[in-house]
């Protein structure tokens, strides 16, 4: 098997996890719709759609941690994100929260805001 073979099939297995995993997904509870979401913070960027589904960006110093898949479950305002036996745990401090009209919420001790514009991490602040 050549390169661009094997590449091929690297891609196309790529794709079906992406599909399995999107497949996997289930709506958030209607007591955690308040996670749902784009939130940015210090280094770090998030995605929580209402579907159920995690996109996420960090970075601590040279290192770049990206995630994409759909919630497992939820333990108290924590939750968990992966596919199958593959998973990793979003310990959340602070719950979603009101800070006058900024929405906030601290996840693996960031303080995290949501709100439009946010396109990626905020590796500025």
């Amino acid at each position: 098997m050549n390169g661009a073979s094997r590449r091929g099939l690297w891609l196309c297995a790529a794709a079906m996890l992406l599909a399995i995993a999107a497949g996997c997904s289930k709506p958030l509870p209607p007591d955690k719709m308040d996670y749902a979401g784009e939130w940015h913070g210090k280094g770090m960027w998030l995605l929580i759609t209402e579907e159920g589904s995690v996109a996420y960006k960090r970075r601590q110093g040279n290192s770049t941690t990206s995630v994409s898949a759909p919630i497992q479950r939820f333990e108290g305002a924590s939750f968990y994100v992966g596919v199958g036996p593959l998973s990793t745990k979003f310990e959340v401090s602070k719950p979603p929260y009101k800070d006058g009209n900024v929405w906030k919420m601290v996840v693996d001790g960031v303080e995290l805001v949501r709100g439009p514009g946010a396109s990626g991490p905020d590796w500025n602040a």
